[in-house]
């Protein structure tokens, strides 16, 4: 399995508008952040996971060709605002595009993309097969096995995935035992890590270490990055042995 960081940032992105901090004017191409997604290539099958407002620059700089399937992590703008463009993977595969998300996100895109819903549907308009999925509720995807575990976002519920040896988490400020116990013996852990400060609804640098360090994965990569956290490079320089900065376009082999 090729995972593909299509985007690392918080919800700006970084740069962020108007902003003339360090890192927002850094020349360093691993501090220019694209919302959080991710891209999952199997021999048999190519997923994402959310859509963001970078959504359709992230899909013509990776060059993909087609979409099998989208998982969404929750509802928030940053997450879901380029579900617009999946009718260009309608247009070229003739078949609508799986939806994998909660019921509370599904009603979020039935209200956002209300168009793509009615009865009466313009032509070219997005079309999203909505597949309802639950938290310790295993699914399938071509026959890969994904298992959706739910995380606290301040009071929203979100949704990480784990497949296989691989868990991509993000938007986490408080995790269950009960979630915890679904990531065990997982290799390669992602996991969000919004700044050092504290914050009401993100995972700082140090509780994001902590958990990483509880769920005892061998390599662990941060993501959902903000402009106050600082420069790659000195991100970097403050993390223990078998944790990473993630940065856009990084390439891992699970």
């Amino acid at each position: 399995m090729k995972v593909t960081f299509l985007g690392t940032g918080t919800s700006q992105g970084v740069p962020v508008i108007a902003c003339e901090c360090k890192v927002c004017c850094s020349e360093d191409s691993k501090d220019k952040r694209l919302r959080s997604s991710i891209l999952i290539e199997y021999d048999n099958a190519t997923l994402v996971v959310d859509t963001g407002p970078d959504f359709r620059y992230q899909m013509l700089r990776e060059h993909v060709q087609e979409l099998d399937a989208i998982l969404i992590t929750h509802s928030h703008k940053d997450h879901i605002a380029g579900m617009d463009d999946v009718r260009a993977f309608n247009f070229k595969q003739q078949a609508s595009i799986p939806i994998y998300g909660s019921g509370e996100t599904h009603q979020a895109l039935q209200r956002e993309f209300y168009y793509a819903f009615s009865d009466n549907k313009y032509p070219g308009i997005p079309r999203l097969q909505l597949e309802p999925i639950n938290s310790g509720e295993v699914f399938f995807v071509e026959g890969h096995r994904i298992m959706p575990l739910e995380v606290m976002h301040h009071k929203m519920s979100v949704l990480g995935f784990r497949f296989g040896d691989f868990a991509y988490v993000t938007d986490a400020k408080t995790v269950s035992a009960s979630s915890r116990a679904l990531l065990e013996g997982v290799r390669v852990l992602v996991i969000n890590a919004l700044q050092e400060e504290p914050h009401i609804s993100h995972f700082t640098k140090e509780e994001a270490i902590a958990f990483a360090q509880d769920i005892k994965a061998e390599k662990t990569y941060l993501t959902h990055i903000s402009h106050r956290f600082g420069q790659h490079d000195f991100i970097q320089e403050g993390l223990p042995e078998g944790m990473y900065v993630a940065y856009d376009r990084l390439v891992i082999e699970v």
